[in-house]
C-alpha cells in the first residue's frame, strides 16, 4: 500500500486536483473494488457512493454483464476504424438505439470519446452548418454563467466558471455567458438571454447551450418555464438550441433525457457518462432531423473532424448492454421515485437543523445548501469551509459526494447509482444529517 502511495506520488498527475496536496499527503484513497452502490477501498473500508463517482455510474459497480459485454466483443472485434466511411455492427446498432430514445427529431449520432469532446464536436458542428449556407458570420456560442462543459478548448470556454478559465485562459473566442436562471424568475433569466443576443448582434449567434440542470454549477435546476421560452427565443431568432445531456442523460433525472422533464427538443443533443456507465469510455453528439438534412445536402467533400476512438466497437457494445439493463430494471423509474424519497429525506433534514437552506432533487440529482442565517440564506464566511468540512465528515462516515462553492455558495451535491432503494436512500439521509450536525458545532 505504501508503495502504491509513493508511486502515485512520483507518476501519476491527478485531473482537477492539488498537485501541492497530492505530493504532501499522498492519494486521499485508493479504490479497490465496486459493487452495487459501494466502493471498497485498499484497507477494506466500504463507501456509498453517493456521486456515482462522476455523475456516471448509473447501473452501478460491478455489473458482470456489462464486463462480459465487452469481452465478447473484444474477442469479436476490439477496434475498427469509422473514418472514411468504415462501419461495424455495433456503432451502427447503437446509433439506431439513441435515436429511437431520444427526443422526437433527433436521429442522427457523431460519436466521441466523452463529454468535453462531444461539447466541443457540437460547437464545431453548429459553426459548420451555418458556413456551408453561406452565413460564417453566425460562430458565437452563448452558454449559462455557472454551466459546465468539460475541459478542451471549445467546452472550457463555453463553460460559465471562470475557475476553469484561470489555468490556460479562455482557448476559444467568439462566446459568451447570459445568466444563469437559477436564483431568478424566468422573465429575468430570459431578458438577460435576449440582451446578449441584442448586444451581440442576432446575425453573429450560431447557438445556445445549456444543461438541463446545470450538474457541476451546484445541481441548478431552472425555473419550470424557462426551458421552453429559450426554445421560443431560440425559434425566434432562429438559434440553434445545444442541450448538454451529459450528465443528466440516461435517466439520471428521472427521464431518459434531463429535457423531457419540460417536453422541450433541442436542436442538438451531447451525451457522455450515463451512456455506458462509465464502464468505459463514449460519448456523441445527437442532431435534429433538420441539421443532418443540411450537413448531407451541403457538406461537400471530407468533414474533417473525428477522433480515433469515434464508435469504438467495444464502447459501443458496452453501451448497448448498458441500455438494456435500464430498460429490464426500470432504472429511469426508479431514478424518479427514489429521488422523490431522497428529495423527502431532505425535506425532514430542513425542518430539524436552521443550518441547511434549500434543497433539491431532479430524479437522483440533488443537492443541500448550507446558510448562516436560514431567515435572509446569508452564506457562512468563504474561510469557514462549511461545505468542505461537510464531505470530509461524511467521507469519515463512508459516504462519498462533492461540494461546490462557487460564488461564496456551500452545495453538498448528490448523484447516487440509478439502482439506489429506499433504505439505501435513508442511510445516506441519515449519514449526512450526522455529519451536518458534527460540522455545525464548530460553525456558531
Amino acid at each position: 500500500m505504501e508503495n502504491l502511495i509513493e508511486l502515485d506520488k512520483k507518476h501519476f498527475i491527478h485531473p482537477t486536483s492539488s498537485i501541492q496536496q497530492q505530493q504532501t499527503d499522498g492519494a486521499k484513497v485508493i479504490m479497490e473494488k465496486g459493487e452495487g452502490i459501494y466502493l471498497t477501498d485498499n484497507y477494506g473500508s466500504v463507501y456509498i457512493d453517493a456521486m456515482s463517482s462522476l455523475w456516471n455510474v448509473n447501473v452501478g459497480h460491478g455489473r458482470k454483464e456489462l464486463a462480459d459485454a465487452a469481452a465478447e466483443q473484444l474477442k469479436k472485434l476490439a477496434f475498427s476504424s469509422a473514418f472514411s466511411t468504415f462501419s461495424h455492427e455495433p456503432a451502427i446498432k447503437l446509433a439506431a438505439k439513441i435515436a429511437s430514445l431520444a427526443p422526437n427529431g433527433l436521429n442522427a449520432v457523431f460519436f466521441t470519446s466523452g463529454g468535453s469532446e462531444s461539447n466541443d464536436s457540437a460547437v464545431k458542428l453548429v459553426r459548420h452548418y451555418w458556413k456551408i449556407q453561406g452565413k460564417p458570420e453566425r460562430r458565437k456560442i452563448v452558454g449559462l454563467k455557472r454551466g459546465y462543459h468539460g475541459v478542451a478548448a471549445a467546452s472550457t470556454s463555453v463553460t460559465g466558471i471562470p475557475e476553469f478559465w484561470g489555468m490556460a485562459g479562455h482557448m476559444m473566442t467568439e462566446i459568451t455567458h447570459a445568466d444563469t436562471p437559477y436564483g431568478s424568475n424566468t422573465e429575468r433569466a430570459i431578458a438577460s438571454f435576449r440582451h446578449t443576443i441584442e448586444v451581440e448582434g442576432t446575425e453573429t449567434i450560431a447557438a445556445f447551450i445549456a444543461e438541463p440542470v446545470q450538474g457541476a454549477g451546484g445541481v441548478l435546476i431552472p425555473p419550470e418555464d424557462y426551458m421552453k421560452e429559450i426554445r421560443s427565443l431560440c425559434d425566434e431568432y432562429g438559434i440553434l438550441f445545444i442541450a448538454d445531456e451529459v450528465i443528466t442523460g440516461f435517466g439520471r433525472t428521472g427521464k431518459m433525457f434531463g429535457m423531457e422533464n419540460w417536453g422541450v427538443i433541442p436542436d442538438m443533443m451531447t451525451f457522455a457518462k450515463g451512456v455506458t456507465s462509465g464502464y468505459i469510455p463514449l460519448g456523441g453528439v445527437v442532431v435534429s432531423d433538420h441539421i443532418h438534412e443540411v450537413l448531407k445536402e451541403k457538406s461537400a467533400g471530407t468533414l474533417f473532424h473525428g477522433f480515433t476512438y469515434s464508435g469504438h466497437p467495444t464502447a459501443a457494445a458496452v453501451a448497448l448492454k448498458n441500455i438494456e439493463i435500464m430498460e429490464q430494471e426500470g432504472l429511469v423509474e426508479n431514478s424518479r421515485k427514489m429521488g422523490s424519497a431522497l428529495l423527502k429525506g431532505f425535506q425532514n433534514m430542513k425542518n430539524e437543523l436552521d443550518i441547511v437552506g434549500d434543497v433539491r432533487t431532479m430524479g437522483l440529482l440533488g443537492a443541500v445548501e448550507l446558510v448562516q442565517d436560514p431567515e435572509t440564506n446569508k452564506r457562512f464566511p468563504k474561510e469557514l469551509k462549511a461545505a468542505s468540512n461537510v464531505i470530509e465528515a461524511l467521507h469519515e462516515r463512508g459516504v462519498i459526494c462533492r461540494a461546490v462553492t462557487y460564488e461564496n455558495t456551500d452545495i453538498i451535491c448528490f448523484a447516487p447509482p440509478l439502482i439506489i432503494n429506499q433504505s439505501q436512500v435513508n442511510t445516506v439521509v441519515e449519514r449526512l444529517q450526522d455529519a451536518i450536525l458534527s460540522v455545525q458545532k464548530h460553525l456558531e
